[in-house]
């Protein structure tokens, strides 16, 4: 009975996770180089969704470079942040109460 329930337990686990998943595919995250000349908007998935240039960084391609590499990292770890924290929510929230066994502090 007890193996049931775990097993039942590790089912109920493994969906929310997929569910925070796809749900992450949704959250968008928006960031903007530091005179908003580029913008990145991105999924906390990370992927790409979308980058807004301003024509005047077009004039310059290695200032374009330079902005794209800072501005899309700083994306992708926000990005990552958000999803780390959601998939330690989801992993925390499966675990059984058991004092001092706090994986997640």
């Amino acid at each position: 009975m007890f193996g049931d329930m775990m097993g039942l337990m590790g089912k109920l686990q493994e969906a929310k996770a997929e569910e925070t998943k796809e749900r992450l595919k949704t959250v968008l995250v928006d960031e903007k180089s530091s005179d908003g000349l580029l913008t990145i908007i991105a999924t906390a998935s990370g992927r790409i969704k979308e980058i807004t240039i301003d024509p005047t960084l077009l004039e310059d391609q290695e200032q374009l470079e330079d902005y794209l590499i800072l501005t899309l990292n700083k994306a992708l770890d926000k990005a990552q942040n958000i999803h780390d924290t959601e998939m330690t929510a989801v992993a925390k929230d499966g675990m059984p109460d058991i004092p001092g066994m706090d994986m997640f502090k």
